[in-house]
């Protein structure tokens, strides 16, 4: 199955369907690629316990400062057994000592969080290089009907965008959600031991958290969700006016351009609205609700102290127990804050995580049979057979396409835009697979090989060439990369492509701009064609190759074909006469079946719709010629 449009794969402008995947599988992907650096996970999560830990006991000490020191009462001592009496010096002296106790904790928690912040950080950028290579890789394995379907900016935005929403997550946003979760329940497990129901009642708004917490979240996800899609939108549509500026400004369609990327714009400005609305409401109630919890503490506290009576039969609560709670209640509040303002950067990073993984998963339309071989050497006999082909399911394109070529014939493909030209020779290097019938190269059929082996023996010369931006040389070379320079100047000498290199200021070693800029069509058209002649395949597809160059190019072209062609099985799809009219086979299609076929006279004799064609599109081209075969054919 393909999944496009008529001629060749029609762009699709689909939207992207949002359909999430579920959390836990996605992060389940995310340990994927966070296994390989275990050790610097372990490490930073060790880090990230002993900080929290010397946050969780200094409250403590804070309320045994007040018990042992400032208002000592017995028992309650932990260092040393102090009394009501005890002198004044030796009061201060243990004050003095908790406070360095609470310095040297303080100090080294901050040195722990230090340090499990910067190897967070450097797991962090280890996995997103390995996750950034995937999705190159990833690219480069889907099919062609996958680019059929999605944007190129789209696709571009999951590359970029998305894994930078990941980069600000996995340095400070998960280090410090990950700190405050383990220090909320670290915090809950001393309370407790302190005192049963003063902690219960300390922590009654604790269920109230967690419901606006999930409820806000899950929300804000949502609404991430739609941020990261419009925000594929907004690269797709800026890709799109970049490629095609030089087409706004002929058609004078600047204004028409920048009101579609307003409106794109401003449905990306909204859905950030929207989800910044959730996570900034989510802040205020939290700290609310952490006054409630404070309130609590010193209510039910100060009236158990100024009673001097335990609660509900309970231990007995001390004034410093009262300011130990305070402590923890606060520092109970503090990450719950902490982790609503970071929970921004949790729930775009997962929504963008979401995108990575989707385009991770997708599967390739074309893929290589289980046990599939590599294909042998080609001699050039190709058998299409019965083929049926579709972009869209129920909406053929070919139907019932059958014919043979032998080694070394060429075999010339006309017919209107649509008819099925492009999508006979995507075929037979495999870019689709065929819906019903078989499409065989020297009797293997092109599915039980591996498509790699298969598209190395195939040279492919289209109509709009894509240059990269490197030298001369290394474009050509692209054909053949360990081809010497001395082949890549003979490749460019067989095509007539070195007449017009030898005049660039830095001859084959002139850089060239984006995708060719600076050179004409027709002069990136003789570098892709020298390209396909070093790779020197056995089969040759020509796709409109000679349809962007002048008559004399054009002339030099077919010199350099007549070469290329001997020897090799061709499919030449053409609107010019010189590049079908000595073909051996020339198959005219209509509406994706084949009409006619036979040679150019054959079928110029036969008065049907190959010599329509002819008398309204070729005929021009070679008056002289025409002139004969009217007096010969009639007409």
């Amino acid at each position: 199955m393909m999944g496009g449009g008529l001629d060749g794969p029609s762009r699709l402008m689909a939207e992207e369907t949002l359909k999430p995947k579920n959390i836990g599988a996605t992060l389940l992907g995310f340990w994927r690629y966070f296994r390989t650096d275990w050790f610097g996970v372990v490490f930073s999560l060790a880090m990230i316990i002993g900080s929290t830990w010397t946050q969780v006991k200094a409250p403590g000490y804070i309320g045994q400062a007040v018990d042992c020191y400032l208002l000592p009462r017995p028992g309650n001592c932990t260092y040393a057994t102090i009394t009501p009496n005890a002198s004044l010096d030796t009061r201060l002296a243990g004050l003095g000592g908790l406070v360095l106790v609470l310095v040297g904790l303080f100090v080294t928690g901050s040195v722990l969080n230090g340090i499990a912040f910067y190897s967070m950080n450097w797991t962090g950028q280890r996995v997103l290089r390995r996750m950034r290579e995937d999705l190159f890789a990833q690219i480069h394995r889907l099919s062609l009907g996958y680019y059929t379907r999605h944007e190129a900016g789209n696709i571009m935005s999951r590359i970029t965008n998305d894994t930078d929403t990941l980069q600000q997550a996995l340095g400070f946003a998960l280090l410090n959600v990950i700190s405050g979760i383990l220090l909320l329940v670290l915090i809950m497990i001393k309370m407790l031991q302190a005192n049963v129901v003063y902690a219960l009642l300390s922590l009654t708004v604790v269920p109230f958290m967690i419901l606006a917490t999930f409820y806000f979240s899950g929300q804000a996800r949502k609404a991430f969700r739609e941020t990261r899609r419009e925000m594929g939108s907004v690269n797709a549509g800026l890709q799109e006016s970049i490629s095609g500026v030089r087409e706004v400004q002929a058609f004078n369609r600047e204004d028409e351009s920048i009101e579609n990327f307003r409106r794109t714009n401003a449905a990306n400005r909204d859905a950030n609205i929207r989800a910044a609305s959730f996570t900034s409401a989510l802040n205020p109630v939290l700290e609310a609700l952490g006054y409630v919890a404070l309130g609590i503490v010193v209510l039910v506290g100060g009236f158990a102290v100024l009673r001097n009576q335990p609660l509900f039969g309970g231990t007995a609560i001390s004034l410093g127990l009262v300011f130990t709670f305070l402590q923890y209640v606060q520092r109970f509040n503090q990450p719950i804050q902490q982790i609503a303002v970071l929970w921004t950067n949790i729930q775009n990073a997962i929504a963008g995580g979401e995108r990575i993984f989707g385009l991770l998963d997708e599967t390739a339309d074309v893929v290589d049979r289980p046990g599939a071989r590599p294909m042998p050497p080609i001699r050039g006999s190709v058998d299409i057979t019965s083929v049926t082909a579709e972009y869209k399911p129920g909406h053929p394109v070919l139907k019932g396409i059958s014919f043979h070529a032998d080694p070394g014939q060429t075999i010339a493909i006309v017919g209107p835009t649509g008819a099925g030209k492009t999508t006979i020779v995507n075929l037979i290097p495999r870019f689709y697979d065929v819906t019903a019938g078989s499409v065989k190269i020297d009797g293997i059929d092109v599915r039980d090989v591996t498509a790699a082996s298969l598209r190395r023996q195939i040279g492919i010369v289209l109509q709009d060439s894509f240059l990269f931006s490197d030298t001369v040389m290394n474009n050509i070379r692209y054909g053949r990369l360990e081809a010497t320079d001395e082949e890549v100047i003979a490749a460019a000498k067989l095509a007539s492509a070195d007449i017009f290199i030898d005049r660039l200021p830095q001859g084959f070693q002139t850089i060239l701009g984006e995708r060719g800029s600076g050179l004409s069509q027709g002069q990136r058209q003789l570098i892709s064609i020298a390209r396909a002649a070093l790779a020197n395949p056995q089969i040759l597809i020509l796709d409109e190759a000679t349809s962007s160059v002048d008559t004399r190019t054009e002339r030099l072209i077919q010199k350099a074909f007549d070469k290329m062609l001997q020897g090799r099985t061709s499919f030449v799809i053409a609107h010019r006469l010189s590049t079908i009219r000595n073909a051996d086979q020339v198959m005219m299609l209509q509406a994706g079946e084949i009409v006619e076929r036979g040679t150019h006279n054959e079928l110029l004799a036969q008065h049907g719709a190959y010599y329509d064609l002819y008398m309204s599109q070729f005929r021009r081209e070679e008056e002289p010629v025409a002139e004969g075969l009217r007096t010969v054919y009639g007409g």
